[in-house]
């Protein structure tokens, strides 16, 4: 990508090793000051045409997580972690998003993404439609669907994918083909009277009908069960049968309705395939949603990484000459924060990190990539832990102290937390278990003897809810490459797309 080398530049002007940080002194960190401004000098706007975009969503990704997924990430290769920076944080262009929807202050991820994908901000809760439309009534919703910019890669004559680790027919990942008034309208299942009655299809088989240029060339996620029908069994989980009502097999159709196509659930099958030889390729790798990170290596059938579904991703859709256009959803860093489990929130974040550093590495320097978030979460990182004090743990005394600090009921506590959750004090007392750690334990647990650094523990929270929820704040845009200029200052998150469309001139008139 142009800027390249600036931008590794930067990276190693703010990226500490432990070598440097046993060198810090205040000549050090003047240079380092000095040496970041030389090289943001240097800096010179791209404005060639973008060939191709990778659109990189960490779902629930806010400001705190990253901050705590950088340092993390530090930690886990033997640095102190403050001074390392998640591979899109060396990206040169940032700007911030506000994320709420026209009818609400604190927003969904319906609602977000329908936002950055189609220009045009709408409700929560629905899909790539407008503000005009009543959530869950199918006939409000005619005159009303917003074309997204996938679409209209695919009108141009692009290439187009989508991955995700959620379901493919998760709110993010369905805003960028699919157009219906209540996002849990994933299978026929879900549909309600009205809607069957008025017309409306719903997101897996909107996938598999997809009607612009050839269709997507690439999908990849969770949600076996959506495209599934109710009589066929589950490849992988014993019991559990398709959802779909209409009896309909789509991923038999998918292969049916594209030449050279592929169809994969599990590991081994997505190892074989080649991207030299298939167009089309769906990839349904769980019933429900993907594993977490953590949690993929036990996996019974195996699955791919976030990483290496983008780089298979890019492998296929790069093969057209005219570009392409790649939606990458990180989705389990939100699911992950609606538990309260820090851990693979954290963790999951380090692996959408992974995913843009190589695809920066394959990506040629007609590429505008952009990561950001659909909103944030309550999730906080405070107290006064000294520098290098585990991420996970709890906050020590510092300045030469032994111990952890107490709070003023004579308790530890830890640097990162939720301000709502199950991780409060008054849900759900007694023997009930969330990855084998007491739920509501809150303050009523003393934390001087747990390890707060396991991955199933759950952070502490003031407010008692059955789940963390989402925060209103702004979230980050990064971005480089062609076009990656325009993001600056604070905008609207339907600028988004404003700003991709700029970039490639796909689109025209509205």
């Amino acid at each position: 990508m142009k800027n390249c080398c600036l931008v590794l530049t930067l990276g190693c002007v703010f990226a500490l090793s432990s070598v440097q940080a046993r060198e810090e002194n205040a000549h050090f960190w003047y240079e380092q000051g000095r040496q970041a401004v030389d090289a943001a000098a240097e800096m010179r706007p791209d404005t060639r045409p973008a060939r191709n975009v990778i659109l990189f969503i960490g779902d629930g990704m806010g400001i705190s997580t990253v901050t705590a997924a950088r340092i993390l990430q530090g930690q886990l290769r033997g640095e102190t972690g403050e001074e390392n920076l998640l591979a899109f944080e060396t990206l040169p262009y940032l700007a911030l998003s506000k994320t709420y929807n026209t009818d609400m202050q604190t927003p969904d991820s319906a609602g977000t993404m329908s936002a950055i994908i189609t220009g045009v901000k709408t409700r929560a809760g629905v899909i790539s439609v407008d503000q005009r439309v009543q959530k869950g009534n199918c006939a409000s919703a005619r005159g009303a669907v917003l074309k997204t910019f996938l679409e209209q890669a695919e009108e141009g004559g692009l290439s187009t994918g989508v991955v995700t680790t959620a379901r493919l027919t998760h709110a993010t990942p369905a805003a960028t083909y699919a157009h219906v008034p209540e996002r849990s309208w994933e299978d026929d299942s879900r549909l309600s009277r009205e809607a069957k009655k008025n017309g409306c299809r719903d997101i897996a088989r909107q996938l598999i009908e997809f009607p612009f240029g050839d269709g997507l060339e690439v999908a990849m996620g969770g949600g076996r069960r959506g495209f599934l029908p109710e009589s066929q069994d589950d490849p992988e989980d014993k019991g559990r049968k398709g959802a779909r009502k209409d009896g309909r097999n789509l991923p038999r159709e998918w292969l049916k309705n594209h030449p050279n196509a592929a169809y994969v659930w599990n590991k081994s099958q997505f190892d074989a395939v080649d991207p030299a030889r298939t167009d089309h390729l769906l990839g349904l790798f769980e019933y429900s949603h993907m594993e977490y990170e953590h949690d993929r290596p036990a996996d019974a059938g195996g699955e791919p990484s976030l990483s290496e579904m983008t780089a298979k991703a890019m492998d296929i859709l790069s093969r057209n000459p005219k570009g392409y256009f790649l939606m990458v959803e990180a989705g389990r860093i939100d699911h992950a924060h609606h538990a309260g489990n820090a851990f693979r929130a954290l963790t999951d974040t380090i692996e959408l990190s992974n995913a843009v550093e190589l695809a920066r590495e394959k990506a040629g320097d007609d590429t505008l990539i952009i990561v950001t978030a659909d909103h944030s979460h309550v999730f906080t990182m405070a107290g006064y832990p000294s520098r290098g004090n585990p991420i996970l743990g709890k906050v020590d005394k510092g300045r030469g102290g032994q111990g952890y600090e107490l709070a003023a009921d004579g308790k530890p506590y830890t640097t990162l937390s939720y301000a709502n959750g199950r991780g409060a004090a008054m849900l759900k007392k007694g023997g009930d278990t969330h990855y084998g750690v007491p739920i509501g334990a809150g303050r009523d647990m003393d934390l001087g003897h747990i390890d707060t650094s396991d991955q199933g523990f759950h952070q502490q929270a003031l407010v008692p809810l059955e789940a963390e929820t989402h925060g209103g704040e702004d979230v980050a845009i990064y971005a480089g490459g062609p076009g990656a200029w325009l993001f600056h200052g604070v905008q609207e998150q339907n600028v988004i797309y404003h700003v991709m469309r700029a970039a490639t001139g796909l689109g025209g008139k509205r």
